[in-house]
């Protein structure tokens, strides 16, 4: 069964618009938006189960340039 979830991603200073364009190429990405308050950019990303989920958070949105912090948000219910 398919998982979403919303991660919250806080940057480095002069590294959101980069590092926002490197993560809207996701493929697991689905909406993207740069935000003001403690983080700078809300992910909603989708994966097959949790594990790939979590694969895609440790490795790809960890993994950018400029990223210093995650919190992830997994879905329960779609409306």
């Amino acid at each position: 069964m398919a998982v979403s979830a919303y991660v919250l991603i806080r940057v480095e200073a002069d590294k959101t618009k980069p590092a926002f364009e490197a993560l809207t190429n996701l493929k697991e990405v689905k909406t993207a938006h740069t935000v003001t308050g403690p983080f700078d950019i809300i992910l909603l990303v989708e994966a097959k189960n949790l594990h790939e989920l979590g694969e895609v958070i440790l490795t790809k949105i960890r993994g950018t340039d400029g990223v210093s912090r995650t919190m992830t948000c997994v879905t329960v219910e779609k409306g």
